[in-house]
């Protein structure tokens, strides 16, 4: 038996698995299907809300944490698995914003660099940006990562840790709880009982926790995406505008993305959102008009109140605890969200305050309770 079982494995319940190993912890990870390959797989990569300044103060606090350790984790990950997660600090180029001046007093506030840059700034840096932009907003210090990439490099190293047990292709069927307290999960290959179980099911999170009893409410929220295969520097780094962005990677290829539906979870593609990508990256960069796509896809965030996760023990059940709702945000808040509910779990002096996320404080916790 385990010290802790993590239900799902993605980047949240990935990099919980880590740092409890790293602790000297024995980690049992549940995935459904394959580690990495749902909404952490399908996101863009980028570490950094989208608009970081129309976000809250709880989510401003995890993700001004997390931004600063993923330099520091790539190059663990790479070092130690040889696979290259690909962080790259270019900045980021946010055009037409309308609230440009609200974004700047922001930044004064929290200390962050971002800075109101002319035409001649804007194009010396992106000469294929849409062009007739007077000027445009500039963070220097944004960075994005492959996320495919990231994922492969944990599951690489989570397999080679002795006190961690990776079980993929193992879905959860019920939490197992004995009066008030969870001692494991069922699944189609049996029982698995741990000390304390971990829920970090991204937009399932909801459905394993109900079959304790337990209501979040975490929905799923579609996001399609398409991708050009591109020259190597045609586009340099991200670029924003109207609320869809296009990313470069080192191979030449371009992610654009992306789509919000609310259909469940159906992760059907349309033609219609394909077009409508299509058109938003190739407004951006007018020169992606003549790259193929290469790739369309979609996957399911974990949608939550005001897009903050909940993170901590479930009132009611003892041994519960969960890590989930990261909406639009997951790979971004990760190493903060992680850490927060690690740092809960060992007893240790917490990174911010974890009051904000707490799932009894907002609205999640055994029915009748």
């Amino acid at each position: 038996m385990s010290d802790f079982l993590v239900v799902g494995g993605g980047v949240i319940g990935m990099l919980t698995t880590l740092q409890l190993a790293d602790a000297g912890h024995s980690v049992t990870l549940v995935e459904r299907g394959q580690c990495g390959r749902e909404a952490s797989w399908a996101g863009g990569g980028i570490v950094s809300p989208l608009y970081p300044w129309r976000y809250t103060t709880p989510i401003s606090r995890l993700s001004a944490w997390s931004e600063g350790r993923y330099p520091e984790l790539a190059l663990r990950l790479l070092e130690e698995t040889g696979v290259d997660p690909e962080y790259r600090q270019k900045g980021l180029l946010y055009l037409r914003v309308e609230d440009a001046e609200a974004a700047l007093a922001w930044a004064r506030e929290v200390g962050k660099p971002l800075a109101s840059v002319g035409a001649d700034f804007l194009y010396t840096r992106e000469p294929q940006a849409a062009p007739g932009c007077d000027g445009a907003l500039w963070m220097p210090t944004l960075g994005s990562l492959r996320n495919p990439r990231l994922a492969r490099a944990l599951v690489k190293r989570l397999q080679a840790m002795p006190g961690v047990t990776l079980r993929e292709g193992c879905e959860v069927e019920t939490l197992l709880v004995e009066g008030e307290r969870v001692v494991g999960v069922q699944t189609p290959l049996g029982r698995l009982q741990a000390d304390r179980v971990v829920v970090c099911g991204g937009a399932w999170a909801a459905r394993i926790l109900v079959t304790a009893g337990v209501e979040l409410p975490v929905r799923p929220v579609k996001g399609q995406m398409i991708q050009f295969q591109a020259p190597p520097g045609l586009v340099k780094r991200v670029v924003l505008m109207d609320g869809r962005y296009v990313i470069p990677r080192a191979d030449g290829r371009v992610l654009a993305g992306s789509t919000l539906e609310e259909t469940g979870f159906d992760k059907s593609l349309s033609t219609t959102a394909r077009e409508s990508l299509w058109d938003s990256a190739t407004r951006i960069v007018p020169a992606l008009a003549e790259c193929p796509v290469v790739h369309h896809w979609a996957g399911l965030r974990p949608g939550s109140p005001c897009g903050v996760p909940f993170i901590g023990a479930v009132p009611g059940v003892t041994n519960l605890h969960v890590n989930a709702g990261h909406y639009r945000n997951g790979l971004v808040l990760a190493p903060a969200a992680t850490r927060l509910l690690v740092d809960e779990l060992l007893g240790r002096e917490p990174i911010v305050d974890p009051r904000p996320y707490r799932p009894g404080h907002r609205g999640a916790g055994r029915a009748g309770a």
